[in-house]
């Protein structure tokens, strides 16, 4: 009794993730596991998909986690969802609420990209309780979009907009990037004008990644010519325009509040603060992640595979128990994201003092060079940080601090 009692109180609300990794074209920027695929495996998909989510008390018992069934974030990613027919949208949105307890006020996004919301698609998002979209948009200006895939136009887009606003979805996000192929200080201040005439209340500014998993990356890496890779920004320019666009949007009331996301107060993604302040989420589909809190170890991480022939093939979920240090761990790296920081009086509350001061070394010699600042018991990057976030989160993984 007194186990049941203890489980209740440190369970939470699950955020679900839901991955349809199906695109029109594969976008040559892109490291994701998605791809473009017959219509006919869709079906199949989502069988598979809502079979899933049928077992996930199964799954949660073979892997040590807490299952609470309550839902209050549902988040629809890709690929792109919306590529679904809406008898197989509607499908999986049924399966959800058979098998968890969705709150009245839950947040529910689906991500699509700009051409793909017809006026059946988006009556079937609102029909089946979708309050929030997001859009792929990348840039505002036709060359640059169609140097890296991207099919829609930039009227496309305003269509769209004005197409979800009419159904009564107006919790809009837009993605924009910045350093693609072709981009200019200039056409980069009108993608950013753009995107603050439309009034859109959450906004995520990312810059391009250069890495082998994807084709422009590697042509990149390369010093190829392909995919119009001689047209890329370079580092220096890339980091300039996310510094305009953090200027300009906080400028326009679309406060900062994560390395790459801007909002309306009161409009942050509940469902992306879920992974940032470790609050537990199940993912669903190809190269999904779930992290529960765990029976036996502060929490457990698992994931589904990354291809659909071995996600077909309904192989046992593996899972790695993290342990209080991997957790803290975490809680500095993830919740570093976020402009408001990382509370280290409340970490050692939750950690206690001795794991927590390990980190005390590193975080005084991060402090004189820049990379962060602290009020208080509070610590959170700078400005500079931001950009060296990455170099910032190894050092607080790295085993000099582990104890």
């Amino acid at each position: 009794m007194l186990i049941a009692e203890c489980e209740i109180i440190i369970q939470m609300p699950l955020g679900l993730y839901i991955s349809v990794p199906f695109c029109r074209t594969k976008c040559t920027y892109c490291n994701f596991a998605s791809g473009v695929f017959s219509r006919e495996i869709f079906e199949k998909y989502v069988a598979r998909l809502c079979a899933e989510m049928e077992h996930s008390r199964e799954t949660a018992r073979q892997t040590g986690g807490l299952l609470d069934p309550t839902v209050d974030s549902i988040y629809f990613g890709g690929g792109t969802p919306t590529l679904l027919d809406v008898a197989q949208l509607e499908r999986v949105f049924v399966t959800i609420r058979q098998n968890f307890e969705v709150a009245v006020d839950a947040e529910i996004t689906v991500e699509c990209a700009p051409g793909t919301l017809s006026g059946q698609v988006i009556a079937t998002l609102e029909r089946c309780g979708v309050n929030r979209v997001s859009l792929g948009v990348q840039s505002f200006i036709d060359k640059e979009a169609a140097s890296v895939a991207r099919l829609h136009k930039r009227e496309t887009i305003l269509d769209d907009v004005a197409g979800l606003r009419s159904s009564g979805i107006s919790n809009i996000n837009i993605d924009l990037i910045a350093g693609l192929p072709h981009q200019t200080r200039e056409s980069w201040e009108t993608s950013l004008s753009e995107l603050i005439a439309l009034e859109v209340p959450h906004a995520s500014i990312y810059m391009l990644e250069v890495d082998e998993d994807s084709r422009l990356g590697r042509e990149l890496l390369a010093g190829g010519q392909r995919y119009h890779a001689h047209f890329v920004p370079d580092d220096d320019l890339t980091a300039e325009l996310y510094e305009t666009a953090c200027e300009r949007l906080n400028a326009a009331g679309i406060r900062q509040y994560e390395i790459s996301n801007f909002a309306w107060s009161g409009y942050e993604s509940q469902h992306n603060l879920k992974y940032w302040t470790r609050q537990p989420y199940l993912g669903f589909g190809v190269d999904a992640h779930s992290m529960l809190r765990g029976h036996e170890a502060n929490a457990v991480r698992f994931s589904n595979p990354d291809s659909l022939e071995k996600y077909f093939a309904a192989k046992l979920t593996e899972h790695t128990l993290v342990s209080e240090q991997a957790a803290l761990e975490e809680a500095f790296f993830l919740g570093l994201r976020l402009n408001r920081g990382v509370d280290l009086t409340q970490l050692a509350s939750e950690f206690g003092g001795d794991l927590v001061g390990a980190h005390s070394d590193l975080i005084s010699e991060l402090l004189p060079a820049g990379l962060l600042e602290r009020q208080d018991s509070t610590i959170r990057l700078t400005p500079r940080g931001r950009l060296l976030s990455n170099e910032v989160f190894e050092r607080f993984i790295s085993p000099a601090v582990s104890v």
